[in-house]
């Protein structure tokens, strides 16, 4: 057995271990040693890798390499060598009958030295590192080759580094950039659904590098609401309904859009109380809905009915009256009891009169010399509205009326009439007296 190095890494082994127990190459049986220069090589390569000798095989293959083989081949040689010249001695003594010196005996050739184990790196000259400078010449040149790579090792890790150090950073300001531009976003959306200025100034103050557009949206938004609150300031002062109306065409998604109409309100409100008629209160109800005086101005306009006779009223007893006389004239008994209530307070001066009298009152009217008849009613209704009960109304009438006769005779004759009457809450006559009028 002989100490070797390893031909793959260089460490010291036996040549009889299967593997080298540092890189694994198999060992025993697989290798050579070169005649020439002493290099251990793998049997598979052709020729020497330090003297580029070939390789020499015996009759059972490569040559196999090891210590003691070579020292006992030596020994041998010496050996016989040594022999060969004992035998001529002795021969030349025999003849001459001079005593046969015994030969010295040789010097044994000193054996090989085992190849230096390489050095670790670091540990020079102490036979176990991997690199020594008592190796076979190649220790400086691989120690040099170990600091390059070493070195390129060292610069590996420190780009290596270097990038992980750009990577986090990157990673970091990306989130970082992202939170900001978050909170940036949040802020914007706020401010942009707000009708407060300062809170799009306070955006505008603290988001000086934000997106152009954003910024730009911002303060054309801060802008119209400024004009807004001037325009309101203009329309208020005016104290003007137009200004008002004109103000919510203009913004009619103003922060200042229920006081505008809070204002209108109130004017509209003022107009219809100062004028205090039907008509009045109720346009202020048709054009206020939800007006905030509403129930003011339903009162009112109650008392307003109870106190005025509306056209529509005062068209209602002149159409009655005319249906009343057309009646007579035309000898009507059932259109002119339509007219009137079943039971009248006064009928020419009677109290409870019935329909029957009604109709018997018409029937006086006809006398025997009367051919024909014609009532005609002057446009000079005086009525007087009273309240019976909530909202229902009696009228009080007078007019007066002009009746034209035809006699059997064929003269004519006119007679004029005060009419004092009632109409009943449902539009029919509950009261009729007359009194004929005398003319000079």
């Amino acid at each position: 057995m002989a100490i070797i190095k390893c031909p793959e890494c260089g460490r010291q082994i036996s040549d009889k271990a299967p593997t080298c127990p540092n890189c694994g190459v198999e060992i025993a049986g697989k290798i050579i040693k070169c005649p020439h220069c002493g290099e251990i090589y793998f049997s598979s390569q052709e020729m020497c890798p330090n003297c580029h000798e070939m390789a020499t095989t015996g009759p059972g293959g490569p040559a196999m390499v090891a210590s003691n083989t070579t020292v006992a081949s030596q020994n041998t040689m010496v050996a016989a060598q040594n022999n060969a010249v004992a035998s001529q001695n002795a021969a030349g003594n025999d003849a001459a009958g001079v005593p046969v010196t015994p030969p010295t005996p040789p010097t044994p050739p000193t054996p090989p030295v085992p190849p230096a184990r390489p050095a670790a790196a670091g540990n020079n000259g102490n036979g176990y590192g991997r690199y020594s400078n008592g190796g076979n010449g190649n220790s400086t040149e691989e120690t040099a080759q170990q600091k390059a790579e070493k070195k390129k090792s060292a610069r590996n890790i420190l780009i290596i580094s270097l990038v992980f150090s750009i990577i986090v950073c990157g990673v970091l300001y990306y989130l970082y950039d992202n939170a900001n531009r978050a909170k940036e976003q949040e802020a914007y959306e706020y401010a942009m659904k707000s009708s407060d200025p300062m809170v799009l100034q306070s955006y505008l103050d603290t988001y000086k590098t934000a997106d152009e557009a954003h910024r730009d949206s911002i303060m054309a938004h801060l802008e119209l609401l400024q004009n807004i609150d001037q325009d309101w300031t203009n329309a208020l002062v005016s104290g003007s309904k137009q200004a008002l109306e004109e103000y919510l065409q203009k913004y009619p998604n103003s922060p200042h859009k229920q006081e505008a109409w809070n204002k209108i309100d109130s004017i509209d409100w003022n107009v219809a109380k100062n004028a205090d008629t039907v008509e009045a209160y109720q346009a202020y109800l048709d054009a206020h809905a939800d007006g905030t005086h509403i129930e003011e101005a339903e009162n009112a306009m109650k008392k307003a009915k109870s106190r005025d006779l509306q056209p529509e009223e005062k068209q209602m007893v002149s159409g009655l009256f005319r249906q009343f006389f057309q009646s007579i004239n035309s000898h009507n008994a059932d259109g002119l009891t339509a007219t009137c209530e079943d039971i009248l307070s006064s009928l020419l001066g009677k109290s409870s009169a019935t329909k029957a009298d009604v109709v018997t009152f018409m029937d006086k009217l006809y006398k025997e010399n009367v051919a024909n008849m014609n009532w005609r009613i002057n446009n000079d209704y005086k009525i007087k509205k009273r309240e019976v009960s909530e909202e229902d109304y009696e009228y009080q009438v007078q007019f007066s009326a002009v009746q034209d006769v035809d006699l059997t005779d064929g003269t004519k004759k006119q007679n004029n009439f005060k009419i004092n009457a009632v109409v009943s809450p449902a539009g029919k006559v509950s009261s009729f007296n007359m009194t004929q009028v005398t003319t000079e």
